[in-house]
C-alpha cells in the first residue's frame, strides 16, 4: 500500500509497536498510514509506529470494521462469540486469523468474574509482534457481551508448526503441499 497523510477525525484508540502499550492519539493529528494488514492498520505519529484496530478505522477515515455482537440477555459470555472475535485477529505479519493459523490453543470462560482466558502461542517464540498480537486478542475479545477481563497467557510447547494451520490457511499462504 502506498503510505497516505490522514488526519484524526477523533480521539483515536491504538497500540504502540512492539509493545503493545495503549495509546491515545487526539483527534486533528496528522499521521502517516503506512500499512494495511488484516484489516488494521500501521501509523506513524509523533515519531511512533501505532496500530490502529479496524474497528476504529472511521478516526482516520476508513470504513471501520463491524464487530458487534447481539447480547442474550443472559448476562453469560458465550463460548462461539468470543472464537468468533478470535477469528477476527489476524497474525501482525501474515493476513491469516490466528483461529486459521491454530495459535489458539483453548478458550476458559470463568462466569464468575468474567474472565475469559484464551491461552494460545505464537509462530515463533522470538517474535517481536507477540505483544502487539496479546493486545489484539484482548481489544476483540473485550468487545464480547460480558466480558470484563481478558487474560492471555503464551504458551510455547506444544510449539507450533505449519500442520497446525487450517488447510485453508495453508492454501492461502502457499504452504499446502
Amino acid at each position: 500500500m502506498q503510505q497516505n497523510m490522514v488526519v484524526t477525525q477523533r480521539d483515536c484508540p491504538a497500540r504502540r509497536v512492539p509493545s503493545g502499550e495503549p495509546v491515545t492519539i487526539p483527534g486533528g493529528q496528522f499521521l502517516r498510514v503506512n500499512q494495511t494488514l488484516g484489516g488494521n492498520y500501521t501509523v506513524t505519529w509523533q515519531g511512533n509506529m501505532l496500530r490502529i484496530d479496524g474497528t476504529d478505522a472511521d478516526a482516520i477515515g476508513y470504513e471501520a470494521e463491524k464487530l458487534e455482537f447481539a447480547d442474550p440477555g443472559d448476562d453469560r459470555i458465550h463460548d462461539d462469540q468470543v472464537w468468533q472475535a478470535l477469528d477476527t485477529v489476524y497474525d501482525p505479519e501474515i493476513p491469516v486469523s490466528i483461529v486459521s493459523l491454530g495459535l489458539v490453543y483453548g478458550v476458559d470462560i470463568d462466569e464468575q468474574s468474567n474472565r475469559v482466558k484464551v491461552t494460545m502461542t505464537l509462530t515463533a517464540p522470538g517474535c517481536g509482534m507477540g505483544p502487539v498480537l496479546v493486545s489484539d486478542v484482548e481489544y476483540r475479545v473485550g468487545k464480547v457481551p460480558n466480558v470484563k477481563k481478558v487474560d492471555v497467557e503464551l504458551v510455547f510447547d506444544p510449539p507450533w508448526n505449519r500442520e497446525m494451520m487450517s488447510e485453508e490457511a495453508q492454501l492461502e499462504t502457499g504452504l499446502f503441499f
